[in-house]
């Protein structure tokens, strides 16, 4: 027994505080979030307004070099093929040179063509609308003349509208500056292509000298994904509209139709703005077929036939051509493709409505390697 001395006594722990509930304060109710994020949403809008209207400041400088760029990518398995067999500079002279060759006589021969039975395919195209709006008259519910003759103006100043260059004809000033804005924007078309093929790989490491680590593989794969899909998408979209063009153009010819040759051109050349693009070639040679009837001198029954064949093809190109020849990977749905078309026509009209659709297949392809190789980014992930 130790009387005498004195044990510490034990101190009781210090209560733990009870947790207490987090500050609310304005912005952190629900009207708070929502109002931080309509401000976030808006700041994304204001600057992707002003990007796309820098960019439309610009575009002797940004189509060129988009146009480079997707041309690049659809002839970058060629360019490896010829640069392992001899040198760089060379093989890039030679692609340009037969890039330039095969695209300008196209297109030379397609303008030619188009060009020299213009008139008459515009008379057929206007008579057989005629003939389309006196059956509509006989319709129990027609619009009145009045309401036609105005569907018919407001289509005809959309089509000749200033995406098509109405300005040409305000005066000489207006056309010259047309054509000089054209071949500046060819020039540096085919000097930015030359670029591209010789030296792209080096390029796209200078650009991604600001990145490290997981954001320096990242675009890495935002870059060879682009030229992948771009590449594809282009040589995809060129074989279908060639095996739209032969097949709409075939059957224009078994019937006799007038026009046949520049009518399929014209199939060629609108394919590449897809879904929209052959069905209005195809349309264009239904009223031609409605106007001369062709072997079977009945314009209807042409008519009908040739509407008949469009749908084929048309059906042919989205089940079958499509899948196969662009893969799936880059098949966007239908209502994707609409809207994308509309806001590229509105941007930047007819050329805006060839771009749309292959970039929006860029922008929906880097979504899927965003965070690596087959994951998409996490919102975009199943």
């Amino acid at each position: 027994m130790f009387f005498g001395r004195r044990t510490p006594a034990r101190h009781a722990p210090d209560p733990v505080p009870a947790p207490t509930a987090p500050a609310r304060g304005a912005w952190r109710d629900g009207m708070g979030i929502l109002a931080t994020r309509a401000i976030q949403i808006i700041a994304v809008v204001v600057l992707a307004v002003g990007v796309i209207w820098g960019m439309r400041q610009i575009t002797v400088v940004v189509i060129p070099v988009l146009l480079a760029l997707i041309l690049a990518s659809a002839f970058e398995p060629v360019m490896k093929w010829l640069r392992a067999r001899m040198p760089s500079v060379l093989a890039t002279v030679i692609l340009l040179l037969a890039i330039i060759g095969v695209i300008g006589g196209i297109g030379w021969a397609m303008v030619r063509a188009v060009a020299a039975q213009w008139d008459d395919l515009y008379q057929s195209a206007v008579s057989g609308i005629d003939q389309v709006i006196e059956w509509v008259n006989t319709l129990p519910y027609a619009p009145d003349q009045a309401q036609l003759n105005e569907w018919w103006a407001t289509l005809q100043d959309f089509a000749t509208s200033a995406q098509f260059g109405s300005s040409v004809g305000s005066g000489a000033v207006a056309g010259v500056s047309a054509v000089a804005t054209f071949i500046t924007g060819l020039v540096l078309m085919a000097v930015v292509l030359f670029f591209f093929l010789k030296d792209g790989p080096l390029l796209w490491g200078f650009v991604l000298r600001p990145f490290e680590g997981e954001w320096e593989a990242r675009m890495q794969r935002v870059g060879s994904k682009t030229v992948d899909t771009l590449g594809a998408y282009v040589r995809g979209t060129a074989a279908v509209a060639a095996v739209d063009a032969i097949g709409i153009g075939v059957g224009l010819a078994i019937l006799q139709i007038p026009l046949a040759l520049p009518l399929t051109l014209l199939v060629f050349l609108l394919a590449f703005i897809p879904i929209v693009g052959a069905t209005l070639a195809g349309i264009l040679g239904a009223l031609v077929a409605l106007v001369d009837g062709g072997f079977m001198n009945n314009g209807l029954l042409a008519a009908i036939i040739v509407v008949a064949i469009v749908v084929g093809v048309n059906q042919l190109e989205g089940n079958f051509l499509q899948p196969v020849l662009m893969g799936r990977a880059l098949k966007l749905h239908s209502l994707v493709v609409l809207i994308a078309l509309t806001i590229g026509t509105l941007l930047a009209g007819v050329l805006g409505a060839v771009l749309a659709v292959p970039l929006t297949a860029v922008l929906w392809g880097i979504i899927q390697v965003w965070d690596g190789e087959g994951r998409p980014a996490r919102w975009a992930r199943p």
